[in-house]
């Protein structure tokens, strides 16, 4: 399990992290988004041991995971902005990595091998930049951690490799128990493979929660009434946006489709319907909802 308690990271004047409270669960394949600056990779850094904590704790299986070496050796980290040694090819980075990690798996690093299509004899440097996401990709999944942070892992990868890369990740945490927590803007992407959703902004976690309880939690509404209505007649309902023409309500609403159509029912609508928001409308609403500029997150 990860947990953050009151956990606080500044560079210089700016406070990346503000008493910032998380708990992952042991197994989960969390998925972290905010707005940009909203410090999901500075967490994930302090999470894996890069950073020390400015204030508050974050600890690994209830152990503070700075300079922890046996922690470490069961965390790898995929940054945003990757590094690789100096001319090294991806062979010699397995030998590297297989030098670090007690738990590297050579026959497992040679199966994927014939699934990216990369040459691992090749030089990074003259990968592209999503071939040399999948070489991370693939050295991290053969290092065969308990943790596993990937901070936009599949910018630059194309469609095929995602999605190999999402099976391979959801059978890695159903098979091995592992703990993977990806930091993207791609909510479509997490909305296929996250079990949980984190929603960060201005170092601060505004909500942690399954993703399935979130979606449930909002409906796109769309009722059309004789005669017409008034939308301050639908006290009822916690409205977060609408739109009136003539007789239809198109509305966005906070609870389960199913009450609200209840609700509904005592104005004898025409027809009524309600269908669940996308992640991302839930995100868009939820920074609306709090006062914050949804058009400065890059979905």
């Amino acid at each position: 399990m990860i947990q953050a308690k009151d956990l606080v990271k500044r560079f210089g004047e700016k406070t990346a992290l503000q008493a910032m409270n998380i708990t992952i669960q042991q197994g989960s394949i969390y998925g972290l988004v905010g707005t940009n600056g909203s410090g999901k990779s500075t967490f994930l850094r302090l999470v894996s041991g890069v950073y020390y904590p400015d204030g508050g704790s974050i600890q690994i299986e209830g152990k503070d995971v700075f300079e922890q070496e046996a922690l470490k050796d069961k965390i790898f980290f995929i940054p945003d902005e990757l590094y690789f040694l100096p001319q090294s090819t991806v062979e010699d980075m397995a030998q590297f990595y297989a030098a670090q990690y007690s738990g590297w798996d050579w026959k497992y690093y040679r199966k994927l091998s014939k699934i990216f299509p990369i040459n691992t004899k090749g030089r990074l440097n003259t990968f592209s930049k999503g071939m040399q996401r999948q070489a991370a990709i693939l050295l991290a999944l053969s290092a065969r951690c308990s943790y596993l942070l990937l901070d936009e892992a599949f910018d630059g990868v194309d469609p095929v490799i995602r999605g190999a890369v999402r099976r391979i990740v959801a059978d890695e945490a159903a098979q091995r128990n592992i703990t993977v927590v990806i930091s993207s803007h791609n909510l479509r992407e997490l909305e296929d493979l996250c079990g949980h959703i984190g929603l960060v902004h201005n170092g601060v976690v505004l909500f942690s929660q399954e993703l399935d309880e979130l979606k449930l939690g909002f409906c796109k509404v769309q009722a059309a009434f004789r005669p017409e209505r008034e939308i301050k007649e639908f006290i009822g309902l916690s409205i977060m946006q609408y739109e009136k023409r003539g007789s239809l309500f198109s509305m966005v609403v906070k609870g389960n489709s199913a009450q609200v159509l209840e609700y509904l029912e005592q104005f004898q609508p025409v027809f009524a319907e309600a269908l669940p928001l996308t992640l991302e409308e839930v995100f868009i609403h939820e920074m609306e909802e709090v006062g914050y500029d949804y058009n400065n997150i890059v979905f």
